[in-house]
């Protein structure tokens, strides 16, 4: 995401561009002079100082000024955005400026900066043409901090971006930053921020770090310096201690681990590229697993993401090809994807009429939920009381874990779409002496226990192979136990998919007739047939269902999100993504248990997203592109 840039005199305010300015003589040479000395005085990367120059040599003013007159901005994930050149993108040089952004705004408020220090991460991505990876990335971060004499655990090797937080706590750092870019394409990166309670950051601190980076644009003496991270004695490799504490906080959601060293189910993994591999390996060891089968292909890094399309395993059988043919030679009949920073999970079951089942993260939800709950029951100590315990999700995911909760009383809530909503509010419950046992968000990012502020691919493959260990041993499947699930608490059929949308006015338009329907402030009615029974729209603070009419949950004001309720039980919401060019619409179907038509079910479903389509996106209208897998 990006922002316009407060201030050109305040952003460049080097004396050789000032001296250059004052002497052009017309508007057109003034614009000349700030665009091609202000980057290029402060660029060191000769392949991103190239691309510049390059835009300037050929007199592409419109490219210039988009590279140059935007800065990145927060997102649910950090920062995100191409690797290249220009302050709207992931360099050497915007990392720096973050980073001393960081450094300016921790040290406000830490007066113990300078003795917990700072956690620093990185996955495997890397391009060419920017001479950008995630590995120099987490260097040049780690050298703007050690060259201010702040000590810095920098990992010797990449990770999974769940190691960053968890070290984060667990070293008691002030904060830490993972550069990846997950599941998105491999011309992106990112820079994601973690607080000291080991969930990423919310506001108001993001706000305030971009108020600071935009205060320390120049780099200091020292921050180009990666050397440092050679020769400190402030740096630190927190690898092989973090590794070892992690899988031992594992074995507090292992239950069967007897049960788990006799199947003879098989497992198939693939790492998609990324990091996965090694630790997904050490994690069936720690419960007691036979290794999974890796898909040789995919195992180790690769940052063109050779054998994909899309290196994000939530696109389905499409991207699964590979790990599922593999499965079918092994006599496998569960595949676990984790996506190329091991945060996520996807999952796969072979069917009896030899046809795959991809679950959907919602679907995946259910079974978490009613397994971690199941193992609480069992396990639980004699005073421990169900009230206590919370289970969580994003708002935009199904609401079976609500259903669930009902039903065998425990508590659920909801949060802002993004794991850091969940993750400050896990926070804040344990230190109430809550218990939470699982959290999702329907994007296949899952949390089992609390030992992880953020949502944890390593530790849901297991988890999940445990459960599909134990089933086997009952002759269930993951796809039939998923099946009573439902029968027991209500089917909860969901929908979720996207539109492209490059164009920001056209996103906001859709919004604002949204909220402007049929009158000036009046939301609609009805969606085509589907008569609408609460709205609530988050970026307003807007809530029909309240009293007072205002949302419950936090304003969001930064991006747009309409939530729907109708008379026949369906939920959609229509919202944009906080990291991609997407107009997102998720919409659920909850039934009571006594609806067990499923065809009916779904036929409605159907219709009612049809509805949704046509009346509110209005694609053609507004020119968006279909999702193509």
């Amino acid at each position: 995401m990006r922002s316009r840039i407060s201030g050109e005199e305040e952003y460049y305010n080097s004396r050789e561009v000032v001296r250059k300015q004052a002497r052009a003589s017309s508007r057109q040479a003034r614009s000349r002079w700030w665009f091609s000395l202000s980057p290029l005085a402060l660029e060191k990367n000769p392949k991103t100082k190239e691309q510049i120059e390059n835009l300037l040599r050929n007199g592409m003013n419109k490219e210039l000024r988009d590279r140059l007159c935007c800065r990145m901005t927060f997102g649910t994930a950090g920062l995100r955005s191409a690797m290249g050149a220009g302050f709207c993108y992931i360099n050497d040089l915007t990392v720096i400026q973050s980073t001393q952004g960081m450094y300016k705004y921790l040290e406000r408020c830490f007066s113990d900066f300078k003795q917990r220090g700072f956690v620093v991460g990185y996955d495997t991505r890397g391009q060419v043409t920017s001479s950008c990876s995630s590995q120099r990335l987490a260097k040049l971060t780690a050298a703007v901090l050690l060259a201010k004499d702040v000590p810095v655990y920098l990992f010797s090797r990449y990770v999974p971006t769940p190691f960053v937080p968890y070290a984060v706590q667990e070293l008691k750092a002030v904060a830490g930053v993972m550069i990846t870019a997950s599941h998105n394409r491999k011309e992106d990166n990112g820079y994601k921020v973690y607080w000291e309670t080991g969930a990423q950051i919310t506001s108001p601190h993001d706000k305030e770090i971009l108020k600071c980076i935009e205060e320390c644009v120049e780099p200091w003496n020292g921050s180009w310096n990666d050397n440092l991270v050679d020769t400190s004695p402030l740096k630190r490799d927190p690898l092989q201690d973090i590794c070892r504490r992690y899988m031992e906080d594992l074995k507090k959601i292992c239950f069967h681990r007897e049960l788990n060293s006799k199947t003879t189910l098989k497992f198939v993994h693939t790492s998609f590229h990324g990091v996965g591999h090694d630790y997904v390996q050490l994690a069936f060891q720690v419960f007691g697993f036979k290794p999974p089968i890796p898909v040789p292909e995919q195992k180790d890094p690769d940052p063109d993401f050779s054998t994909v399309k899309c290196p994000n395993p939530e696109e389905g059988e499409s991207v699964l090809e590979l790990s599922l043919r593999l499965a079918e030679r092994e006599n496998a009949r569960v595949v676990l994807a984790t996506d190329p920073d091991a945060d996520r999970l996807a999952v796969a079951e072979l069917q009896e009429n030899g046809h795959w089942k991809v679950f959907t993260g919602n679907e995946l939800a259910a079974l978490f939920g009613w397994w971690m709950f199941d193992c609480w029951k069992k396990n639980k100590s004699r005073n421990a009381d169900v009230k206590n315990v919370y289970m969580l999700a994003t708002t935009v995911s199904s609401k079976i874990l609500k259903a669930i909760a009902l039903e065998e009383g425990f508590h659920f809530e909801e949060t802002l779409p993004g794991f850091k909503w969940i993750g400050c509010r896990i926070k804040d419950l344990l230190e109430n002496g809550k218990e939470v046992l699982f959290a999702f968000e329907e994007s296949i990012g899952f949390l089992c226990g609390t030992s992880v502020l953020d949502k944890d691919g390593v530790s849901a493959a297991v988890v999940v192979a445990e459960m599909a260990a134990y089933l086997e041993t009952m002759n269930i499947t993951l796809k039939q136990q998923l099946t009573k699930v439902y029968e027991k608490y209500g089917y909860h059929i969901s929908k979720t998919s996207y539109f492209l949308c490059y164009d920001p006015i056209t996103i906001k338009s859709i919004f604002e007739r949204l909220r402007n329907f049929d009158s000036p402030k009046e939301y609609p009615k009805f969606c085509g047939a589907f008569a609408i029974l609460h709205i609530r729209d988050v970026t307003t603070g807007y809530d029909s269902s309240q009293p007072n009419k205002k949302s419950v949950l936090p304003v969001s004001k930064n991006s747009q999100m309409i939530t729907f309720t109708f008379q026949n039980g369906c939920v959609a919401t229509l919202r944009t993504s906080g990291t991609e060019p997407k107009i997102k619409y998720y919409a659920e179907m909850c039934a009571s248990p006594e609806q067990s038509d499923t065809a009916l079910l779904e036929e409605e479903l159907k219709k009612l997203i049809e509805a949704l389509i046509e009346n509110f996106l209005e694609p053609s209208k507004n020119g968006l592109i279909w999702r193509s897998v």
